[in-house]
């Protein structure tokens, strides 16, 4: 339960941040038999589908190391899963990840455009 409540703050924190950066935030937490897509958001014409990761700590690595070739591959096929569901053909797209710490008074968001 905790590590739920930690993403879905870290969730909150992405949200909000490339919502200021005037991303329009198109879909959360969209799942499908093949997984699940934390946000799926366009900025201009680009589709962009993010992966969030938040840790408290350093202990385990940072939280993008958390995106390993095999969750890449899993958000790959949803984001195929939810363009053929939405039928959005012929659009550029990206998938970048949100990564955020929270380990002091203020949390600590780095954001990788392109990060696959």
């Amino acid at each position: 339960m905790i590590k739920q409540a930690l993403g879905r703050q870290g969730e909150e924190l992405a949200a909000s941040y490339l919502q200021a950066q005037g991303y329009l935030i198109l879909t959360r937490n969209y799942r499908c038999r093949e997984g699940e897509i934390d946000i799926i958001c366009e900025v201009g014409r680009t589709l962009v589908f993010v992966e969030v990761k938040t840790r408290r700590s350093l202990t385990f690595g940072s939280p993008e190391e958390a995106v390993t070739l095999r969750k890449q591959d899993t958000i790959r096929r949803v984001a195929m899963h939810w363009l053929r569901e939405q039928q959005m053909y012929r659009r550029d797209l990206r998938f970048d990840v949100v990564s955020i710490l929270l380990t002091g008074e203020e949390p600590k968001l780095s954001h990788i455009k392109n990060a696959f």
